[in-house]
């Protein structure tokens, strides 16, 4: 076991040696931010959407942007308003009177990186639309079912401070979404480094540091790597005491959680877990790594109470609570 261990440290050393020289090319043109790209990059090498939750002006849109040029990749932003349509999305089939045959045309969503702007702002079939090409990475356009591109990911935007006008997503909905990330303004020192950065007429010239052929090879790595038995039991008793937390000591949060995490959390904490211990060079997985995602992971997931709504306890404080009170292993 130790052999293969090593024998597989040392591959993802080797496979993993193009993510210090993709951070230097994003940190060219995005100042801070490590949190939001470093969750990118696990939602990239792990299949899981992203949603985000931050005002406007975070470099939510640059961020993206500026991983697929690094990278190679083909992106779409689509901005979400209440008059979209699925079609709009997927693509259509065009009839053509000359010959009386229907042509396809290819949506927005036939690429590799999606933003999804303001995900809120439209209307449930348009929300369905784009749930549908997360979950199965296919889109069906009249009688025929076309693959999405490899890799596929798509990272949705939702604005906290304004509510009118949206349709929020429904728990079930975020569910389908492996990390939801809650992003915040920079310090004083990061924006001022934004101002000059740009306010000048400099043009930043990215350089490719991998190719979608590339994150395709490194995915099935991540895949491989070592997660021991106690590291999977320490996630399954953090998800489960989300579920029951009376039988783990943490009985005064029966009445403040309302649904828990369901058995999608416990995959995507591993795959999640695999991809940032490889993003930091290791071939196995560490229960830190497994603290690291956890909120991400379980923000969305522990549905709270009326009662817990009443006293503002939120699901990030429930979340703290369990990650304090079980046994690190």
């Amino acid at each position: 076991m130790e052999k293969d261990i090593k024998e597989l440290n040392e591959l993802v050393k080797k496979e993993s040696a193009f993510i210090n020289e993709l951070s230097a090319e994003i940190g060219k043109v995005i100042v801070g931010q490590q949190y939001l790209i470093s969750r990118m990059l696990i939602g990239l090498l792990s299949d899981g959407h992203i949603l985000i939750e931050g005002v406007p002006g975070l470099a939510k849109t640059l961020s993206v942007k500026t991983l697929s040029s690094a990278l190679d990749l083909k992106f779409q932003r689509i901005q979400f308003t209440p008059d979209l349509l699925p079609a709009d999305l997927t693509g259509t089939l065009i009839f053509s009177p000359k010959d009386g045959t229907f042509s396809m045309k290819k949506g927005p969503l036939f690429t590799n990186l999606v933003l999804a702007d303001e995900i809120n702002r439209a209307p449930a079939k348009v929300q369905s639309a784009l749930l549908e090409a997360m979950q199965e990475h296919q889109v069906t356009i009249g009688d025929t079912t076309y693959p999405l591109p490899a890799p596929f990911l798509v990272i949705a935007t939702q604005n906290p401070i304004e509510q009118e006008g949206t349709y929020p997503l429904p728990e079930a909905q975020t569910d389908r979404f492996m990390l939801k990330l809650k992003i915040t303004y920079p310090s004083k020192e990061e924006e001022t480094q934004i101002i000059e950065r740009m306010t000048g007429n400099k043009e930043i010239k990215i350089n490719k540091t991998a190719t979608p052929a590339d994150i395709i090879r490194v995915k099935k790595v991540v895949n491989d790597l070592y997660v021991d038995e106690k590291v999977k039991n320490y996630v399954l008793d953090l998800v489960f005491a989300t579920r029951e937390p009376e039988k783990y000591k943490l009985g005064d949060l029966k009445n403040l959680i309302s649904y828990g995490a369901s058995p999608r959390a416990s995959i995507y904490f591993i795959q999640a877990a695999k991809a940032l211990a490889f993003i930091n060079g290791r071939g196995y997985v560490t229960p830190e790594d497994v603290k690291l995602v956890g909120a991400d992971i379980l923000r969305h997931r522990v549905i709270v109470t009326y009662e817990a709504e009443a006293e503002e306890i939120t699901s990030e404080n429930i979340i703290k609570q369990i990650f304090d009170q079980i046994e690190v292993p």
